[in-house]
């Protein structure tokens, strides 16, 4: 555990309440109850980590973190307030909190709440930290990150999961947007009812239709006996609809008068049964931009969009790509027997050039790939696809040539590169083998080996002695 935790309380029965949970703990436990000195305290008693339960009427959350920011040393802060806000959140976020969550009720869920800010504490933290909380990647409810969008989308499930508003979650196909889901399910007040999950892709518009809602026996051709749908079965849970922008015109009317009236018609039934339950819907397509072109219903999706949640792509998580693959090459490694060794630098860079179009599950399919197959040593950069080795960084607006010479120096320069790779590629298909590699590309022989002189590539004379 950590050694010092510094809080700073509202009044003194909150910090004996810090203490004597924390206590327990392991930690030795500081308290104060000005903002001020705090800052200056938490940085002379080297402490490891500040949580502020002091907010409300005149305390300034963010000069406090400013405060913090600018001081050298200054350890991590974690932000736990009983009445938070998604505002508040933001805002502490932006002004580097390293969390921000509802402060606990009872002792067990406060030191329950300081294990879990220990998983979220970044690998970058200070020397101070100790060691176990090391151990575990940074991240919330099994989604590591610590990038300034995930650790926003962490508190905000924080804030939105004990309430009954339906969410809306957003993101490109491998995000993790169904982790997500699981993750406000697991801190409902919902939590021991069903998690019912419906996948509104697989199934024919009449078929999803009886799956949602159920059908009376005799309803339609198959329909042998009644059966309850998943709203009814969901009672008192959260229903998870997977990929919402699927369902039919037919099939969204249908789901909109059930989420405003909290009743439910099996299908051929002529009565109608109430259901309590929290729908959480995901997307990987622009619900917004499906409804100007009458591809969705505007009034469900204003019904559905009552709390965004917006996954970032990978490629826009900056810091993150290296926890995730080292946390999967540890897990897969430990499942197939071998002691993890980690990626090269360079393979790591190159990794980082990749867009990778299927988000965090093609990573993780791409690096269980690599424990199987290389478990035990290095990962290097010639372990990696194809697609990755040959990925090349984007060009930015702000690398477009602006003169006519620019361009045609930047277009030798690329032509050059091409080159040089196609030349070695070649080489390293025909074992390095000069009169194999030029029958190989259709080149003639004395062609081939006068662009290996101009590029400077010399293959091993011995595996073909007219080079």
């Amino acid at each position: 555990m950590l050694r010092k935790i510094l809080v700073l309380a509202r009044d003194a029965a909150t910090g004996l309440r810090y203490q004597q949970a924390l206590g327990t703990e392991g930690c030795e436990v500081l308290v104060h109850d000005d903002a001020a000195g705090a800052v200056e305290a938490a940085c002379l008693a080297g402490a490891d980590l500040v949580l502020v339960s002091q907010t409300g009427p005149g305390f300034d959350v963010p000069e406090v973190l400013d405060q913090l920011k600018a001081t050298e040393g200054a350890p991590p802060v974690v932000i736990l307030d009983p009445n938070p806000t998604v505002d508040d959140a933001v805002s502490a976020m932006k002004h580097g909190a390293l969390d921000y969550r509802r402060e606990p009720c009872s002792t067990e869920d406060l030191r329950s709440a300081l294990r879990q800010i220990a998983q979220s504490l970044p690998f970058a933290a200070p020397a101070r930290a100790t060691r176990p909380f090391l151990d575990s990647p940074p991240g919330f409810e099994g989604m590591i990150g610590q990038c300034a969008a995930m650790r926003q989308i962490f508190a905000l499930i924080e804030r939105i999961a004990p309430t009954d508003s339906t969410v809306l979650v957003a993101g490109e196909s491998g995000t993790g947007k169904e982790m997500v889901v699981r993750a406000i399910h697991r801190h409902s007040r919902r939590r021991d009812c069903p998690l019912l999950a419906c996948d509104c892709t697989a199934l024919a518009p009449t078929l999803l239709e009886s799956e949602l809602f159920g059908h009376v026996k005799g309803s339609f051709s198959g329909a042998i006996a009644t059966k309850q749908g998943l709203f009814e079965v969901a009672h008192h849970g959260t229903l998870f609809l997977d990929e919402v922008a699927n369902l039919s015109l037919e099939t969204q009317g249908k789901l909109l008068r059930v989420l405003e009236t909290r009743r439910v018609r099996k299908v051929g039934d002529t009565s109608e049964h109430e259901v309590d339950i929290r729908l959480i819907a995901t997307t990987n397509r622009s619900l917004g931009a499906m409804v100007k072109v009458g591809e969705f219903r505007a009034d469900l999706y204003y019904r559905l969009n009552v709390v965004p949640v917006s996954l970032p792509p990978l490629r826009e998580r900056s810091g993150d790509l290296q926890l995730l693959a080292q946390a999967f090459l540890e897990r897969f490694s430990r499942e197939v027997g071998v002691e993890p060794r980690g990626f090269s630098d360079e393979a790591l860079r190159q990794m980082e050039v990749y867009p990778w179009p299927g988000n965090v599950r093609e990573l993780r399919n791409i690096v269980e790939r690599l424990a199987v197959l290389y478990g035990g040593v290095r990962i290097e950069l010639a372990h990696l696809p194809s697609e990755i080795r040959e990925a090349r960084p984007a060009v930015s607006t702000a690398d477009v040539p602006r003169t006519w010479d620019e361009l045609k120096r930047l277009k030798r320069q690329i032509a050059d590169d091409l080159e040089r790779r196609f030349l070695i590629a070649a080489l390293e298909r025909s074992a390095q083998n000069i009169t194999q590699a030029a029958e190989s590309v259709g080149m003639q022989r004395p062609n081939f080996h006068a662009l290996l002189r101009a590029h400077g590539i010399r293959p091993d004379a011995g595996r073909d002695r007219r080079a």
